[in-house]
């Protein structure tokens, strides 16, 4: 499972408009969307799920103009769970029920990274994207070396 946060991961807070993005979406940001990333998240063969505050308006708005079918999308519990935490970390983990999985978000912390790795005892990478670049090549490479890891394991 890939969970996917959209700003600050998928949309850049630098403000850059990407070549081939739509010029105007009806959202200002929405130029700043890579539509190569689409392709680049389908190549890491994982689950694709949202895991935004977008939640279905990312299948409406931000997939079609990734080229990505409508994806999953993860459903938040009221409240703040988290603490210290942020508050994606338990309910993703409750998600996951097990499974392994990567969770892509511009908010993630060394807290959440603890907290995942002494409470979920399955497959996780927790990966920081840097909100002022987004999704980078470097980030695409760490989560193909992550899953190649985990589904080449015997009974995965």
């Amino acid at each position: 499972m890939i969970y996917l946060d959209v700003d600050g991961t998928l949309i850049p807070f630098r403000g850059r408009r990407v070549q081939g993005a739509p010029a105007d979406a009806g959202n200002p940001l929405l130029d700043r969307l890579d539509p190569r990333d689409g392709a680049r998240l389908l190549a890491l063969g994982g689950q694709l799920v949202w895991a935004t505050t977008w939640m279905a308006e990312a299948n409406e708005v931000v997939a079609p103009l990734l080229g990505l079918p409508p994806l999953p999308v993860v459903e938040w519990p009221e409240g703040d769970e988290g603490g210290r935490l942020h508050w994606k970390t338990v309910p993703l983990t409750r998600h996951a029920a097990g499974r392994p999985f990567v969770w892509l978000d511009d908010e993630i912390t060394d807290a959440d990274r603890r907290w995942v790795a002494e409470r979920y005892p399955h497959p996780a990478l927790l990966r920081r994207i840097d909100p002022m670049v987004g999704l980078a090549a470097d980030d695409f490479a760490a989560v193909a070396r992550f899953s190649a890891r985990w589904t080449t394991r015997p009974g995965r």
